[in-house]
């Protein structure tokens, strides 16, 4: 059994270590659940990303309870089904997503989940970042792109949000080497303002483009109104470049306007933009784990080494065997050709 410490990250950790337990049928221990959050341990997103995972290779499971700072995942064998999930808060479905996807890829058949939650929330992405960057980017490794249905958006604290997500399997990752971005060639955005009135979208929408024109930008954003269960906002940005795709999300915040939210969002892909790096930060914590998983060598240019890209590095050599070379802003791994058959 693989121990692995929760103490050096947060809850990447545990997806990390779950998603590739599940995958490769190792059995593993996680100790020290997100220790250094004011509330540590299973928060309700974990949980159900933990016994959701667990069905779908019929693992017995040891700690899975509420604010439990250690489990044990044993997985048997894969069984993987059709399902809907209700996470039962705003817990992210993004996050949830991120433990679930790399199984599910790999599976036998093409599988179809409907997931409630949260669409948008504290320290995770947008479901738009999830169906507009992160999918088209993994598709990049020589899979079909996943289809995600966004349905309704749910914000903190109700959540009620609902997503549904259809993955086609693959039989093996190809290598990647992208190491340009070269020209941005358009950029456009969603802002989404949930039970809150008509113009706090449309305010949001333009701090984001009039700052992008500043810098030479042209962009183009479409608002939508969502009648949701708690009010709340939020806003994507994509950039769209020869060679890739760079992103940035904001969600609004009590006592700030809806303006500078946009402005936020704005400055966090400008500065993915002027980096000239070919994945942005948030981006490269996602894709490590199939570049791990892929046949041959890849190299990718990332915006910056955060420190869950690191954490997320740490867990899956520990999972893997492999081992990622860091030179600069450059990443490369050779993946262990990760095979269905």
């Amino acid at each position: 059994m693989i121990t692995i410490d929760g103490s050096i990250g947060y809850g990447q950790v545990l997806r990390t270590a779950l998603a590739l337990s599940a995958l490769t049928l190792k059995p593993i221990k996680v100790i020290n659940i997100r220790k250094q959050r004011e509330k540590p341990g299973l928060m309700p997103q974990h949980l159900t990303g933990v016994k959701t995972i667990g069905e779908f290779c019929n693992a017995e499971i040891r700690g899975a309870k509420l604010h439990s700072t250690e489990i044990e995942f044993i997985p048997k064998e894969h069984a993987i089904t059709d399902k809907a999930i209700d996470i039962g808060t705003s817990g992210s479905i993004p996050l949830l997503l991120q433990t679930l996807t790399p199984l599910l890829l790999f599976s036998d058949k093409p599988t179809t989940l409907e997931i409630k939650g949260g669409t948008a929330g504290l320290g995770s992405p947008t479901i738009e970042y999830v169906k507009y960057i992160t999918f088209p980017s993994i598709a990049g490794l020589g899979l079909h792109l996943s289809e995600v249905q966004i349905i309704k958006q749910g914000f903190y604290p109700k959540g009620q949000g609902a997503v549904k997500v259809k993955f086609d399997p693959v039989k093996k990752l190809n290598a990647i080497n992208i190491t340009e971005r070269d020209d941005v060639e358009n950029i456009h955005g969603i802002s989404i303002a949930g039970s809150l009135p008509e113009d706090v979208a449309e305010r949001q929408k333009w701090g984001a483009m009039n700052l992008l024109s500043k810098y030479g930008f042209d962009s183009h954003m479409q608002t939508s109104l969502e009648k949701t269960a708690s009010p709340g906002t939020s806003i994507t940005l994509i950039a769209h470049c020869k060679k890739t795709i760079l992103g940035a999300d904001a969600i609004g915040k009590l006592g700030v306007r809806a303006e500078e939210i946009g402005k936020q969002c704005a400055e966090e892909l400008i500065a993915s933009i002027k980096s000239n790096a070919a994945l942005d930060k948030w981006m490269t914590d996602q894709i490590l784990i199939f570049l791990a998983l892929a046949h041959g060598k890849s190299q990718v240019t990332v915006e910056k080494i955060t420190e869950h890209c690191q954490t997320n590095i740490r867990v899956i050599e520990q999972m893997l065997g492999v081992k990622f070379e860091i030179a600069g802003n450059l990443i490369s791994v050779d993946g262990i050709d990760y095979k269905t058959y």
